[in-house]
């Protein structure tokens, strides 16, 4: 007899139990299934206090008391700040009196520093009474009981249910009327099943942002004592290795955070690299942090800094970084230890900082402040009129030359530098000697790789890694999202008639200039043109960008946004001017540079024209324009918040340099590039769109204008792109793994992978898997089920069928993603046209069912794709429009009865250089309408797309000369506003439709439209149960299966006629 594999929870839920008393030793309390519980087993503490902490009773009774007073907790709302005083009360202890006259001493709840001495115990079944029902209650499987105070609640299910379930159900026990009280003491909260492991979160965390424990995680991390050999089950392996009383409290101790209103525990790569920071800081040997961006290491370096100034001795920190948003991190990260960091503004703060007690913890924008020493000319380097910017180091080590004799620091220091890729590490770590002592310890933090030319020394300066963990292990942690890449070639370039006219006026221009000044300027100007968009390009990216705010799901649904990255601050101006001018962004895009319009118009530079005074002119007046009434400062903030936290309203975000480095924004999917980046900026910069969001973020984008990466092929196999280096190649090969992948293969995999899903998800469906067979399967059996409990059996399939409109859903999306790139991807041309027909059938199938059941209330989010399938991917390589056409539409000139000849003679008079801008403007209005108009005739208008993609292929590949093409697409545009040929009898738009769709069947299509007149109501579009009873009148006339009718239905919908 074969033996069963899957089994009940209840047997999961026994090994957990078994293993967790003889494996860790936990004391079991029992099932208390029969017995209502709290978070705070009076007796049990009461005990411990009495006989580990040496209380009196009365001492044990007064902590007791205080803790259950902090742990009381009716509403969700009320969950983090109860927690927090919880948390720290546990953390630090309650003061409590020893008898009268006697000084009050501290109690502690836990010997976080010796694990043995504290009692850890394991119940299951443990029943809580709810809030709201004195006779309800709920029952966690299994709660970890410390010194009787409940500090861990674990839901496990069965290895065939998922653990997002489980995560939902403790999510439930949290709210409003549940047992929220419960859970003010418990500090991690998790969630396994036999099959995908163990997950793990604090209270109120949502369930997108529930961690996976995975060990080991990073490099170094030493081995488990809980090897995969002796456990090799996932779940009961994380298991033991998180609840080993040790870690169990380290993690608890040092790797809770409530950080802005919200509670985080440490992510895995954080907590091994915390604790090799540890090692390392007990031998005094510093070292480098390096994690990827998006991988928390802003918290990692809040978490060491805590716990360093908590070791014995006078230790001091001092945070070297060049963020605002670290710097507030930072403050609000010590705020629950009762510590306040000093932010030191000026070196002549630091340098009185550092010399007198009292501050623990100090933090620094110190180069974005002046040196503030008494040389007021040190603050200023200005060379050939030009401002150079202090870094870090360099202020640094002017600070340490300038200390008096007697300069002495107080304490012991620790120096963590933020972003340590960027500091002249000897410079830095020498100064640092200099003002604090040769013991002084330094730390980097770093999210990107070291370049190949400065690892050496930088490692050298700092240390060698104290932990690393590299993009691609992030992104398979499921830590940040993968990257995909896309270049867009938007060139420009100058016209071949136009050089020998720049060539002349560059001539008159430089009379006097010796030959090495004009080959200066004339290298200048090659820069410029490489560097900076003309107009023309920039409209073309505004086109670009505006067509993906309108196709891309992501963009249109108001779930995700962009950032653009501009040149310079002029022209990220200029980009807000034009996207302000778009339907698709106008008051839905802002500016987020250093710039400061009130600092007024530089007179210091020295302009030498107008053309420069008339750029600030420029920048100024739309900066003020942009701000309104607010300052800078303020219009920033206001800016970031809404692109964060409001991405339909906030769309699009133009950066220059700010925002490239610690700006978490989760929403943000888009990054489009036109600025020549390398090494870290670009590294920094495309990471800013790797952060998880919700479930519909599945990868960050990269659309790059600027050609950085060369070819992706070679830029994913070696960094390099032989003799011209790309991007990348800065870094060393294996720093960099796994970084981007090439879109095309990607998205081939995951274009693959939907269609075995949604395969997969309706193989039982019976054979013949005919549209009858899915009827039965998603909806009711037609055979056998009554007609009075169709709707029953229709609503207990209704999660059936989300889950096939959402799989549906999936691969349209991945398919368009690549449709028109079909054989590129690597599909025959064979496997391209199947894909293409099974995609087109599973739509319309969803489409059928939709209808069947009655769920049409997202018929329009699914057919929008597929619509436009054919129409919406090519476009004009030219998107602006000219000026001679922007005062009326051409359909307008259609109707001025000129034939096409004419039209086209006058469209031609002014030249060849307009010749592609009238021919991609004409065509592009042509296509809009048909996207419009197509739902009212597909028939017809398919047909027209299709001659119009014919037509326009013809003229690339030059077997047509443009004015014949013009002519024949001025034919083409009169064919869409209905002057084809038709019977004299058609003679309204919807007698039209049907006919053309009716295989020109003239009977047919005029008996179609009289049912259509006579039986439909006012507004049956809306009303179900008119449509339904038109849609059987019609059915009856013509006979048509239901996906023909559907269809036909479709067309009368779309028609204006019979409102």
């Amino acid at each position: 007899m074969r033996q069963l594999i899957t089994h009940p929870e209840r047997v999961t839920q026994n090994e957990a139990i078994r293993l967790v008393q003889s494996v860790l030793g936990y004391r079991y309390l029992g099932n208390l299934a029969d017995t209502e519980n709290s978070n705070i087993r009076v007796d049990d503490l009461r005990r411990f206090l009495i006989n580990k902490q040496h209380c009196t009773e009365a001492m044990a009774d007064e902590a007791i008391m205080k803790l259950r007073e902090a742990a009381q907790c009716s509403q969700y709302r009320d969950l983090y700040n109860k927690g927090l005083e919880v948390y720290r009360m546990l953390r630090y202890g309650v003061s409590v009196s020893q008898g009268y006259n006697e000084v009050n001493t501290t109690v502690q709840f836990i010997d976080w520093g010796h694990a043995k001495e504290n009692d850890f115990a394991v119940a299951e079944e443990v029943t809580v009474r709810r809030v709201s029902e004195d006779l309800r209650h709920r029952r966690p499987d299994m709660v970890v009981y410390v010194n009787g105070i409940a500090l861990v609640v674990l839901e496990l299910k069965r290895m065939s249910v998922s653990v997002a379930n489980a995560i939902r159900q403790n999510r439930r026990n949290q709210q409003d009327n549940e047992i929220c009280h419960f859970f003010t003491t418990v500090q991690l909260i998790m969630a396994g099943n036999e099959s995908e492991g163990l997950k793990y979160g604090v209270t109120k965390t949502p369930e997108e942002f529930w961690l996976k424990w995975k060990e080991p995680t990073g490099d170094p991390c030493p081995p488990s004592r809980f090897t995969m050999q002796e456990f090799p089950n996932e779940m009961f392996r994380s298991l033991l290795q998180m609840l080993e009383p040790g870690r169990l409290l380290e993690f608890i101790h040092d790797c809770i955070i409530y950080d802005g209103g919200i509670k985080k525990a440490a992510r895995p790569n954080q907590y091994f690299a915390l604790a090799a920071a540890k090692e390392r800081v007990r031998k005094n040997q510093g070292g480098i942090i390096w994690h990827s961006q998006g991988a928390g290491k802003s918290l990692t370096m809040v978490w060491l800094a805590q716990w360093i100034q908590e070791q014995p001795g006078d230790n001091r920190i001092l945070i070297v970084t060049d963020r605002d948003e670290l710097d507030r991190q930072i403050e609000t990260g010590f705020k629950n230890t009762n510590q306040t960091p000093k932010r030191v503004r000026s070196g002549r703060e630091l340098v009185d900082a550092i010399r007198k007690p009292g501050n623990s913890v100090l933090t620094t924008l110190i180069h974005k402040f002046g040196l503030g020493l008494h040389d007021a000319t040190a603050d200023r380097i200005t060379v050939s009129g030009k401002k150079a910017t202090r870094s870090a180091e360099n202020i640094m080590e002017a600070i340490a030359r300038s200390l008096p004799e007697d300069f002495a620091p107080a304490g012991n220091f620790y120096v963590f530098v933020d972003e340590c890729h960027r500091t002249q590490g000897g410079v830095l770590h020498k100064a640092m000697k200099q003002m604090m002592g040769d013991k002084v310890m330094m730390i980097g933090f770093t999210g990107t790789p070291l370049l190949k030319q400065n690892k050496l020394t930088t490692l050298e300066q700092f240390g060698s890694f104290i932990h690393t963990y590299k993009f691609d292990e992030a992104v398979r942690d499921g830590v940040i999202l993968d990257l995909q890449y896309e270049a867009r070639n938007v060139e420009q370039a100058i016209e071949e008639s136009d050089k020998e006219k720049i060539d002349r006026m560059f001539d008159a221009r430089t009379i006097g200039l010796g030959d090495r000044a004009k080959e200066a300027l004339k290298k200048r100007w090659a820069t410029l043109q490489k560097l900076y968009s003309s107009h023309d390009r920039m409209q073309r990216i505004v086109a670009n960008v505006c067509e993906d705010m309108v196709f891309l799901s992501p963009l249109v649904n108001g779930h995700g946004n962009a950032m653009l990255v501009a040149g310079d601050v002029y022209q990220a101006y200029r980009y807000w001017d034009m996207f302000q001018q778009t339907p698709e962004l106008h008051n839905h895009v802002a500016v987020v540079t250093s710039y400061d319009p009130a600092l007024g118009i530089s007179i210091e530079d020295g302009y030498s024209d107008d053309s420069q005074l008339t750029e600030e002119e420029f920048k100024q007046r739309k900066a003020q324009e942009m701000m309104g009434d607010m300052d800078a400062v303020s219009y920033e903030q206001w800016a970031k918040k809404q692109f964060i936290d409001n991405p339909n309203d906030m769309k699009l975000l133009i950066v220059v340099d700010k925002l490239l480095t610690g700006f978490d924004a989760p929403k943000a999917t888009f990054l489009y590039i036109d600025k020549h980046m390398e090494d870290h900026n670009l590294f920094q910069a495309i990471c800013r769109v790797n952060r998880k969001s919700e479930d519909w973020k599945e990868f960050g984008y990269i659309i790059d204008y600027k050609d950085l990466f060369n070819e992706i092929h070679d830029a994913i196999e070696g960094y390099t792109t032989g003799k011209n280096e790309n991007a990348l190649s800065g870094f060393s090969d294996g720093d960099v793994g796994g970084l981007l992948k090439n879109r095309l293969d990607e998205s081939k995999k995951a274009l693959d992978d939907a269609l075995e899903e949604l395969e997969n998800y309706v193989q039982f469906v019976k054979e013949p898997k005919g549209a009858d067979q899915y009827f039965d399967f998603f909806c009711w059996n037609q055979t056998t089920t009554p007609a009075e409990e169709q709707q029953a059996v229709s609503l207990e399939n209704a999660n059936k069928r989300e889950g096939f409109y959402n799989l549906v859903q999936k691969l349209t999306n991945r398919y368009l993603a690549i449709a028109t790139q079909m054989v590129e991807a690597g599909y025959t041309v064979e496997q391209a046209e199947r894909i293409h027909q099974t995609v087109l059938d599973y739509a319309e199938l969803r489409d059928a069912i939709m209808l069947r059941s009655g769920d049409m209330t997202d018929l329009k989010q699914y057919n929008s794709m597929m619509r436009q399938l054919l129409d919406r991917y090519v476009k004009a390589p030219r998107s602006e429009v000219l000026a001679k056409l922007e005062d009326f539409t051409f359909l307008e000139l259609i109707e001025t009865e000129k034939d096409a000849e004419q039209v086209a003679d006058e469209l031609t008079d002014g030249g060849k250089d307009g010749e592609p801008s009238v021919a991609e403007t004409i065509a592009s209005n042509i296509r809009h309408y048909i996207v419009r108009k197509r739902d009212t005739n597909p028939e017809y208008f398919d047909k027209l797309s299709d001659k119009l993609n014919k037509l326009l292929e013809e003229y690339r590949q030059k077997a047509i000369d443009y004015r014949t093409m013009l002519v024949q697409l001025l034919m083409t545009a009169s064919r869409t506003h209905g002057r084809a040929s038709y019977p004299q009898e058609l003679d309204t738009p919807l007698k039209r439709a049907l006919y053309d769709n009716l295989d020109k069947d003239v009977e047919l299509a005029l008996g179609v439209y009289d049912v259509v007149e006579n039986n439909a109501q006012d507004n049956w579009r809306e009303l179900k149960a008119r449509r339904l009873r038109l849609s059987k009148a019609v059915g009856h006339y013509t006979g048509f299966d239901d996906d023909r009718l559907n269809s036909l239905m479709g067309i009368i919908a779309s028609n204006e006629e019979f409102q």
